[in-house]
């Protein structure tokens, strides 16, 4: 059956969800978009909403979940003898690799979660979720807990890095973002080989 009992279209998709949220978060704002009203431009009730996002937070964010699996997967596909840094600076290009259809997408993703008061406390528990995974890796690689100065220190520097990397893209629609990672995680090694050993 392809017409749902209000006369629309039956949606099953979370990316179209998505879209008509973010749809609704340009013309309303984030703010004054609701649940209620995301399900309905969806065509959708409120519970089958909550099959696809746990909450309203949860869509700015997309599939983030899967794309830390596929990135714990990847670090752990390193080989053992290649350069923690290089292994970081690639991992951090590869987890933040956009297909070019994707692009405009993304922008409108990573402006809502970087300029939205109300998303930043649910984006820090993703940011936490993700420096997580790095950490469990060079923590690993180092043979010390992941909770210990460096693996922590390492999450936190990259995480900057990636921060950083995206202010300046979104302020230049020439920018390539891949390209702003890795030049990051080179500054990122250049400053460590510039500072002085501890004696």
């Amino acid at each position: 059956m392809s017409e749902s009992r209000a006369g629309r279209r039956k949606i099953t998709s979370r990316a179209e969800v998505e879209h008509a949220a973010f749809e609704l978060f340009d013309s309303r704002g984030f703010e004054r978009t609701t649940i209620d009203d995301i399900a309905e431009a969806a065509g959708i009730g409120r519970r089958t909403f909550f099959r696809y996002f746990p909450s309203k937070n949860d869509i700015a964010w997309g599939d983030f979940d899967d794309q830390l699996r596929l990135m714990r997967k990847r670090l752990a596909d390193y080989p053992a003898d290649a350069p923690l840094l290089e292994v970081i600076s690639d991992a951090l290009v590869d987890f933040n690799r956009i297909e070019p259809a994707q692009v405009r997408q993304h922008r409108r993703r990573m402006r809502l979660i970087l300029a939205t008061p109300a998303l930043q406390a649910h984006s820090a528990l993703r940011y936490a979720d993700w420096r997580q995974v790095l950490a469990d890796f060079v923590g690993e690689r180092l043979g010390v807990a992941p909770d210990s100065l460096a693996p922590q220190a390492i999450a936190y520097a990259t995480l900057g890095v990636a921060l950083a990397a995206y202010e300046q893209w979104l302020r230049s629609s020439e920018a390539d973002l891949g390209d702003l990672l890795a030049a990051g995680m080179a500054e990122l090694a250049r400053l460590g080989e510039s500072l002085p050993e501890q004696a």
